[in-house]
């Protein structure tokens, strides 16, 4: 793990009467927020607990802690609890996600005789519900969004009081968070239908399907403001953290302090988060959130508050100084916040980026995978929990790892934040790390004049440009360096060309499914051959079926490779290639269907090209490939149906977002897979065959994987839980 600033926070003092001793803390969480939670409990001389589910039972977190249990999954709270009793943990932490905010688990602790790591039950409750939240802090005098907000409106009561709020408006769930079951409606004839949808999508991801109003905010800014409270009646916060920069409600980047507000309006953003925090007798630490119309600064809305630590504390950390994990087992031992108001002092500015795997190019679909290669900045902090040989599943949510940086100038930060991710490589899985170079360096980021739409607004100019052809050459060249220590040592097996005459060039197909300006993504651009080797091919053009062809000469220590018009000098080193004489840090993976490299700026996967084809010569049949690892969730056809262009075959699900498989051509389909099946990104899962009538046609065998982009649908957004 790169390295983390320095925190000076007191040690838990148990021995202070009528407080807990907490020896012991079981943390109810994984990945990166259970390393990030570890890392202080063993700071403060505590033992760690972990849990786990059998797909995580090598994690980073389990063999971190000092012993781990398992669990069949960290939703179910009985379980936990017996846990922590088993091991004699006295509280449990739980982290973000998953039981953080929920008061059932809460109260269930308490009554078990552990100590949750977090707010009361109750105030979890009144937080967790919108209605009940906006209730209890107007109480307080805190500003909310005009709107209409009671328990038990029904539809008609709804549609009456919209046109006193006026349009556009927001219809949202009293329930649940991240943007799931909000529309916005423009005009009176789209109310109803806004609000069937949003019933029923608010009740399959909450189990609730009442819903409120509010007035739509003009180019609304997201700020938010860390409060702590210990249980000796003292609140205080800790300065705001802007998170405007979102995509479909998820934060990207976050950053502390806002650009946008003055000192006077920091210290008023302050007042009011306490005011909210004291409606609820808060006690841990907790995130008061504000909505602000752009055109208004100085006039906050409560949006809603977050009864957990959230994502992007570290933020706050760095431009304070303070441990908030330390503060919350303080907390939770009974004892008084370590510093006062006064105490608190914002150094410097601080910006974190959310590494997710999930491809921009694909629409943000998740991807996963294995981690085959992995590479982490210097001078910056990487909160995460990553391994090379990690599985990264799709059962989880995609957040791989958090990359902070600090400086004394917002300026600093943002070049820092920018140079640690051009030095992140994660190859075996594809990541958004591009997309979010590509977002810092816009124009109205540079300037801090950001709003929640900014990011839709721009998401063309965001998406990860085409393959360089530097990447093909230095691809295809670690491609041949892998072929060639594959092969016995002699002259006659070496791939240097050699022959009577001019040397012949070792050549590598790129699968150009997305052509040569394809991206990272399942069926994207690929490198290899069918036929990699030395062949008759002299230059680098594409073929007539759409690859790319990059010929090398030279051996792989010292190369000139022909990529279309453009030649390259290349030779490759441990851990470095030069290209044109300028010598590159590099990191590079090979496996028997694709080469990942890792360029600074620009991380790749080229999948090596296989051509498919009949058993009697003829064309490859069109195959349905999954664009993501998931589950089958439905099969729309059975095998052997005909089906033609664009028909829907089957439905792959992760991380709770749906994707629909569509026929790329009429034909007949053969099924791979069924209802319930686990899938890789990639995986073929169906094959369309024209001309074949009923299932007993003539099957077909393939060389090797070829991965095409499917004709799909877009993703259908189910409930993919926001970490906000």
């Amino acid at each position: 793990m790169s390295s983390h600033p320095v925190v000076s926070t007191p040690l838990l003092d148990t021995a202070q009467p009528d407080t807990p001793e907490l020896h012991t803390v079981l943390i109810a969480n994984r990945g990166e927020i259970a390393m990030r939670i570890l890392r202080t409990v063993h700071a403060l001389g505590l033992a760690a607990i972990a849990v786990h589910t059998d797909e995580d039972s090598g994690a980073a977190h389990v063999a971190a802690a000092d012993s781990a249990v398992r669990i069949s999954s960290y939703l179910d709270g009985e379980e936990i609890i017996a846990a922590a009793l088993a091991t004699g943990a006295r509280a449990i932490h739980p982290g973000y996600g998953f039981l953080s905010e929920r008061a059932d688990f809460a109260r269930a602790c308490e009554q078990a005789g552990l100590v949750f790591v977090g707010p009361s039950a109750a105030a979890i409750e009144i937080m967790g519900d919108k209605i009940s939240a906006r209730a209890a802090v107007t109480a307080r005098g805190v500003p909310v969004v005009p709107g209409l907000a009671a328990p038990g409106l029904d539809d008609a009561a709804l549609l009456a009081g919209a046109a006193e709020i006026g349009f556009p408006l927001l219809v949202k769930p009293a329930a649940g968070g991240g943007g799931k079951g909000m529309h916005r409606v423009e005009t009176p004839a789209e109310l109803p239908a806004a609000l069937a949808a949003a019933r029923r999508e608010a009740a399959g991801a909450f189990g609730d399907d009442t819903l409120f109003l509010e007035r739509w905010i003009t180019a609304p800014k997201h700020i938010e403001v860390q409060v702590l409270a210990d249980t000796h009646g003292t609140v205080i916060h800790l300065g705001e953290r802007e998170c405007s920069l979102q995509r479909r409600h998820q934060k990207v980047i976050e950053e502390a302090p806002s650009p946008s507000l003055t000192p006077d309006q920091r210290a008023q953003f302050g007042r009011v988060a306490v005011e909210a925090a004291c409606a609820v007798d808060y006690v841990g630490a907790g995130t008061v959130e504000f909505i602000v119309d752009g055109t208004a600064p100085d006039a906050p809305f409560f949006l809603e508050m977050n009864t957990r630590l959230q994502v992007e504390h570290a933020v706050t950390e760095a431009i304070t100084g303070i441990d908030l994990v330390a503060e919350q087992l303080r907390i939770a031992a009974g004892q008084p916040l370590s510093l006062t108001q006064e105490d608190v002092r914002l150094e410097g500015h601080a910006i974190e980026a959310r590494l997710y795997a999930e491809d921009p190019v694909a629409g943000f679909l998740p991807t996963g995978g294995t981690v085959l290669a992995l590479a982490l900045p210097e001078g910056a902090r990487v909160d995460h929990a990553l391994a090379v040989g990690a599985t990264i599943s799709s059962s989880y949510d995609p957040m791989l790892a958090k990359v902070i940086t600090h400086a004394p100038t917002r300026a600093d930060a943002l070049a820092a934040l920018d140079r640690a991710l051009e030095q992140t490589h994660l190859l075996g899985v594809v990541t958004n790390t591009a997309f979010l170079r590509a977002l810092l360096a816009l124009d109205e980021v540079k300037s801090g004049d950001m709003d929640t739409g900014l990011i839709e607004r721009r998401l063309d100019e965001l998406t990860p440009r085409a393959v360089s052809a530097r990447a093909l050459a230095v691809a295809a060249l670690v491609r041949w360096e892998q072929v060639a220590r594959s092969r016995p040592r002699g002259l006659w097996h070496a791939p240097s060309g050699w022959r009577l005459g001019a040397p012949a060039p070792f050549v590598v197909r790129f699968a150009a499914a997305d052509g040569v300006g394809g991206a990272d993504g399942a069926g994207g651009v690929g490198s290899g051959g069918a036929a990699d080797g030395t062949g008759a091919d002299h230059g680098a053009v594409p073929a007539d079926d759409g690859l790319v062809v990059v010929a090398l000469t030279g051996l792989p220590e010292q190369a000139q490779a022909t990529v279309g018009e453009q030649q390259f000098a290349l030779a490759l080193h441990a851990g470095a290639v030069t290209v044109d004489g300028i010598r590159l840090p590099l990191l590079h993976h090979g496996t028997d269907s694709s080469v990942w490299i890792g360029l600074p700026g620009e991380d790749r996967e080229l999948s090596l090209h296989r051509p498919v084809r009949g058993a009697a010569g003829r064309d490859a049949a069109p195959t349905l490939a999954s664009p993501m690892p998931g589950t089958v969730t439905m099969v729309l056809v059975a095998d052997g149906d005909h089906v033609d262009a664009g028909d829907p075959v089957l439905v792959v699900e992760a991380m709770k977002m749906e994707h629909t498989l569509s026929a790329p051509s009429s034909g007949t389909v053969h099924l791979q897979v069924s209802a319930g099946d686990r899938v890789a990104r990639g995986e073929e899962v169906a094959q369309v065959v024209p001309g074949e009538e009923g299932p007993e046609a003539e099957g077909r065998e393939s060389d090797g994987p070829e991965f095409e982009r499917p004709g799909t649908e877009g993703p259908h957004h189910v409930d993919q839980e926001a970490r906000p």
